[in-house]
């Protein structure tokens, strides 16, 4: 069931079997396999149904690093989390699961066999059953194929297109489950930890309208996003002075993103060429599958790099007047009909981490709708003309240039991390502070990716390649990326609780019944889009926490003030 933690008929305190924090789709795949057994299951979700101003507010907070970085961008506070936004993408992860010697830090305890498991389970929670994986890739033939490269320097990797969107999607088991409890505007104010900090013996949780509370439970999930899991056990304090599961002072360090970052131009007589097999929005099968060009492992090796991948975004030359108004008349027309929770999303998305300016906005026309449909009266031979480009295979306007985009792994970094800031909350927590920090390897990674990127594809369309001003320099300080909000490692996995805060099983080293879902765990992230990953690690916390709760039946009839999920 769903309900309004802050209505007066919801008891204040609420004691399961599992305590999850977190509605996003970490928290919900490890809830959802336990729908309708004898497990009850509280979800703690920081917000509502819809985003809302005044949840939202409490992401924000402070930034001190080099890239700046707003900790606040593209995180909603809502059922379904932050994949309310998502872009769909799924792909299994490649490299990023192995060791290599150039990479610090670099390696999971986990292997891809594994994980296969929790892959093929993940696929249907996703709904993607129908396309087969491999590790790094989906197997799906994309609609167009793809550019043939030297596979020493570039290869293509397949990403499956998901058709859910999580809450939307498993609303209505989660209303309909009776041993599922989903406490809707509820937010965690601390872990209270049993003497010693082993355990946890409770969650402390309120709403913005005053009412305090506290969820009980045998086993705890923090599943919040890759920045709040940590902030979360940092204010998780009153017993164990540094927070819980930072006896090592890892929590919160090795905090990465995907980087993303112009790389140069193509300039060629034949830009359709690169572009038209990498537009999705070309894709006419239910569920399709995209290709990405990316690093080969080889090339990684040999030139000591992190991976990364590439997409051509075709430029526009000069718009024709008929087209300009066409355009102005949809865009006026969305405009009117959007309402505020839609809004608050296109706000979230455009928050700006430092993208430079090939990142567009969406900005509505200043014209009035008389005028716009005038012109378009006027341009019907510009909009004729789009229309047998269009049949032709060929964007609408003509292409002026192809500008080359990487998105980038990011080294593991002990530097890079997330703390406490000195601000305080509408709930009185300090707010989060952003230390995003990028090394020499992410440099060397993008200017030697660069030349590998952009004269392979200059090669194959016979164009040429012109890089980037700050990919020249040698001594640039700061590099021209942006971070895509793709949040990870701030509570790393490892067997070894001197290099990871959670083991392989995601359980918080040290706490025996605190266990953290999400990417945060990741030790290393590769390029891959993280939510596919995210489920099955979701999945597989699930399968273990089962597990424990069957070898260990202790009821919880002795806790205060019981009040049965059900």
């Amino acid at each position: 069931m769903i309900i309004n933690y802050g209505d007066g008929a919801c008891p204040a305190d609420i004691d399961a079997d599992i305590c999850i924090i977190g509605a996003g789709v970490a928290g919900l795949s490890v809830a959802r396999p336990f729908i309708g057994t004898a497990v009850t299951v509280c979800i703690v979700a920081g917000g509502g149904m819809e985003a809302e101003e005044r949840y939202q507010a409490l992401y924000e907070g402070s930034s001190i690093g080099n890239p700046p970085f707003d900790p606040a961008a593209s995180r909603m506070r809502a059922f379904g989390g932050t994949c309310n936004l998502w872009g769909r993408g799924c792909i299994p992860l490649g490299t990023a699961l192995d060791r290599r010697n150039w990479v610090p830090h670099s390696g999971w305890p986990v292997t891809y066999p594994e994980l296969e498991a929790d892959y093929r389970q993940a696929r249907a929670f996703c709904g993607i059953e129908s396309h087969e994986f491999a590790k790094g890739s989906f197997l799906t033939p994309p609609e167009l194929a793809p550019l043939d490269f030297d596979e020493r320097k570039l290869v293509t990797r397949i990403f499956a297109a998901s058709p859910v969107h999580f809450g939307s999607a498993y609303q209505s088991e989660f209303e309909q489950a009776p041993n599922v409890r989903i406490l809707l505007h509820a937010n965690l104010t601390g872990l209270q930890a049993a003497p010693g900090g082993t355990a946890v013996e409770e969650a402390r949780i309120a709403t913005l309208d005053g009412k305090r509370g506290r969820a009980r439970a045998r086993h705890y999930v923090l599943a919040a996003g890759g920045i709040e899991n940590a902030r979360l056990l940092l204010l998780s304090d009153s017993v164990v002075p540094h927070g819980l599961g930072n006896d090592r002072d890892l929590v919160g360090r090795y905090f990465m993103d995907h980087p993303s970052g112009k790389l140069g131009t193509i300039v060629t007589g034949s830009p359709e060429t690169l572009t038209r097999p990498y537009d999705r929005n070309l894709a006419k099968r239910p569920l399709p599958s995209h290709p990405e060009i990316c690093l080969s492992e080889k090339a990684q090796e040999d030139h000591r790099i992190l991976n990364g991948r590439l997409r051509p975004f075709a430029v526009e030359g000069a718009v024709p007047k008929g087209i300009q108004a066409l355009r102005g008349l949809k865009a006026a027309h969305r405009a009117r009909s959007r309402d505020w929770e839609l809004s608050l999303k296109e706000r979230l998305c455009i928050r700006h981490n430092g993208e430079p300016q090939y990142v567009r906005e969406v900005v509505p026309p200043t014209e009035s709708t008389a005028r716009l449909a005038l012109d378009l009266g006027l341009g019907v031979g510009d909009l004729a003309w789009a229309v047998g480009r269009k049949l032709a295979g060929k964007p609408t306007v003509k292409t002026e240039r192809v500008d080359v985009v990487g998105y980038f792994e990011q080294a593991p970094n002990p530097a890079s991390r997330i703390t406490l800031g000195r601000e305080t909350d509408a709930l009185g927590l300090r707010r989060v502070c952003v230390d995003w920090r990028l090394n020499a390897l992410d440099m060397h990674t993008y200017r030697v990716a660069a030349r590998l990127f952009g004269d392979e594809l200059a090669r194959v369309c016979n164009g040429r390649f012109e890089l980037e001003p700050w990919l020249r320099a040698d001594d640039n300080p700061v590099p021209e990326v942006f971070g895509t909000s793709h949040h990870m490692g701030t509570t790393r996995m490892s067997d070894d609780p001197a290099s990871g805060v959670v083991d392989r099983d995601c359980k918080v080293h040290g706490v025996d019944n605190l266990h953290v879902a999400g990417s945060s765990v990741f030790p290393a992230g590769g390029w891959a889009f993280p939510t596919f990953t995210i489920v099955a690690l979701g999945l597989r916390l699930a399968g273990r926490l089962r597990t424990r709760l069957e070898q260990s039946p202790v009821e919880l009839a002795e806790m205060p003030a019981r009040q049965a999920v059900a």
